[in-house]
């Protein structure tokens, strides 16, 4: 039996900028200039982002109200 790579859904930038509701610019900036950084994957010159990841991250800039 051959090993298979497991389904992984992965958002070219303008995708996750959608998701976001953000331009590809604020993307980019999240990506690269923000701390913490928007969490991303290379492959080659390529960036893509996991939406899993997104709804992590998104959870995490939450601040005040209650937790």
């Amino acid at each position: 039996m051959k090993d298979s790579i497991p389904s992984v859904h992965l958002l070219a930038p303008r995708e996750a900028a959608k998701l976001l509701s953000v331009s590809p610019r604020t993307l980019w900036k999240w990506t690269f200039e923000a701390e913490p950084a928007l969490p991303h994957i290379r492959l080659g010159r390529l960036v893509r982002y996991r939406p899993a990841d997104l709804e992590t991250w998104i959870s995490r800039q939450r601040q005040g109200g209650s937790q």
